[in-house]
């Protein structure tokens, strides 16, 4: 019994149903039944239950990270190369496919084409069909176009290039272009305009249809201190020379070395130029390594111009300084044949006669400050073991100790040298040599012209040496002599006292010079701008060095 009702059997099935009447109709106050499922959505169902289930008994989508070695793991695995397989049977081909031939459009497809263009006009885009853009009956062709009166552009002087050509190829004609080049190079040679110099050119109007135009004017700087123009009057074409004032104060830079002196300097705002030859003229005096403290104080004066215009020039270095606690350690200026000179440098010169500074040794000038260890003859060789000959003398020093040279000369060799290690051979003339070993870092190069008292090297222990020491050799006619049996000294060589007090004048002069004042703001009328006539000694110094 259900539902208040006995079940019987369906006439035809095996399957049981309720008579209609037994259901509680809408209205009676009972609860009405839903009708039961159809029997083919039962089946479906239960297949698709049982499907699911044998997929999930295969397990084909196993986690390989996982019981490797075990039955599932080789079912996933045989999956995978199985899917492998069959996506590698369906890859595409990838053979060229033939495109159809292009077939030649006729003048209606193209004015199709046309019309759907996007395109600027001026590139030929045009907008709807021909018979829209086309040309009707009251557009006429212009017979003759007015032309601008002058014309104005920039021409620029290329490499290798010639000024008469550079105003041809802007639209001068051959004859202004010879006339104009001709008057430019009367005022100066027209090989001196550096390249890049920039012509304001003016053209004016044609003399006649397809003539080329006049040159009107022309005008550009010359050089750093002259502006030229050449212009067109009732005599035809004239130049005209405008001097540039300039402010030809030198540019001091000072601070203190700190741990980089190269980035201390850079943001001091000296040049990368300036500092690259303040290290060099400094190291060929002084060891970079050991004889410069980051408490020191650097000094570097470098030649500059500023034109009234704004335009600048940075020039080479004129002065390098170092000072430590207020005393200058070194001072050189380049001088006439530009080289830096030291004045104290050349006093030492000139007391012992163009030897160098070192003291004297038993008559001998010494090429470095030390004491002698060991003299010239015969003795035990402290590495070898055995006495045999030592061709010369040697001085200890602290390590990284600069090394002179002892006169003036040429170097003959710079290099490495079997046990005696990094070593400098100078030819002085006359016969006489000298030879310096063992040195930790070589400060010239082979051929090079060195004077008395130049660093040549820094003292060090290579090649066959138990310490820091300088091996020093006096060779006469190419065989080595006892340098305390000979007095070198070259007195015709040393610096007189007026070129002495000349160096020691210019230095003072450049000192002068504040820090930073170059690049104050320009004004004709300053004390700086008469530097360009040489009313000051320090400014006419500095044009003579440039």
């Amino acid at each position: 019994m259900r539902n208040g009702g006995p079940l019987r059997p369906r006439a035809g099935t095996g399957s049981l149903y309720r008579p209609r009447d037994q259901f509680d109709g809408i209205g009676s106050g009972a609860q009405a039944c839903a009708p039961p499922p159809a029997q083919g959505a039962t089946a479906r169902d239960g297949w698709r239950t049982r499907i699911e289930r044998g997929f999930r008994k295969l397990d084909l989508a196993h986690d390989l990270a996982e019981e490797i070695g075990s039955a599932r793991w080789y079912r996933g695995f045989a999956a995978m190369l199985s899917l492998g397989v069959a996506a590698l049977a369906f890859w595409p081909d990838f053979s060229a496919v033939e495109a159809a031939a292009a077939v030649p459009a006729d003048a209606a497809v193209r004015d199709e084409f046309r019309s759907r263009m996007i395109a600027p006009l001026a590139l030929g885009g045009d907008s709807g069909r021909p018979p829209h853009v086309s040309m009707g009956a009251a557009v006429r062709p212009l017979a003759s176009v007015p032309e601008r009166p002058s014309l104005r552009l920039v021409a620029t002087l290329g490499e290798g290039d010639g000024f008469a050509r550079m105003l041809q190829r802007a639209g001068v004609g051959a004859a202004d272009a010879a006339r104009a080049a001709t008057l430019v190079g009367a005022v100066m040679p027209l090989g001196e305009m550096k390249p890049g110099t920039r012509v304001a050119v003016t053209l004016g109007r044609r003399a006649g249809p397809g003539e080329p135009r006049p040159l009107d004017k022309l005008a550009f700087r010359a050089r750093f201190d002259l502006d030229l123009a050449v212009e067109r009057g009732d005599a035809g074409l004239t130049i005209a020379r405008r001097p540039v004032a300039v402010d030809a104060t030198p540019l001091r830079i000072r601070g203190t070395v700190g741990p980089s002196l190269y980035r201390t300097a850079r943001a001091a705002g000296a040049p990368m130029r300036a500092i690259e030859q303040y290290l060099q003229t400094i190291a060929a005096h002084l060891s970079l390594d050991g004889d410069m403290a980051p408490t020191d104080q650097f000094d570097m004066i470098v030649s500059y111009k500023r034109a009234a215009g704004g335009d600048s020039e940075v020039g080479d270095l004129v002065y390098a300084g170092l000072e430590r606690d207020g005393k200058p350690r070194v001072q050189l200026v380049r001088w006439k044949d530009g080289r830096f000179v030291d004045a104290a440098g050349m006093d030492r010169q000139q007391a012992v006669g163009g030897g160098i500074a070192g003291g004297m040794a038993g008559g001998m000038i010494t090429p470095v400050k030390g004491r002698m260890t060991s003299g010239y003859g015969l003795r035990r060789h402290p590495i070898l073991g055995y006495a045999r000959m030592h061709s010369g003398i040697d001085f200890g020093a602290p390590y990284g100790s600069p090394i002179f040279a002892v006169s003036d000369g040429v170097v003959s060799f710079a290099g490495r040298r079997g046990g005696h290690g990094n070593y400098v051979r100078i030819e002085h003339g006359g016969g006489l040599g000298t030879g310096y070993a063992h040195m930790s870092r070589i400060a010239i190069a082979s051929g090079a012209r060195v004077q008395a008292g130049q660093v040549i090297g820094y003292v060090g222990s290579t090649g066959l040496s138990t310490g820091p020491h300088l091996h020093y050799e006096l060779y006469r006619n190419g065989r080595a002599v006892n340098p305390m049996g000979m007095r070198f000294t070259i007195a015709a060589t040393g610096p007189d006292k007026a070129e002495i007090a000349a160096v020691k004048g210019r230095i003072a002069a450049l000192k002068q010079v504040a820090p930073g004042a170059a690049l104050q703001k320009f004004a004709p009328g300053h004390a700086s701008a008469k530097t360009l006539a040489g009313k000051t000694p320090m400014t006419k110094a500095h044009i003579e060095s440039d």
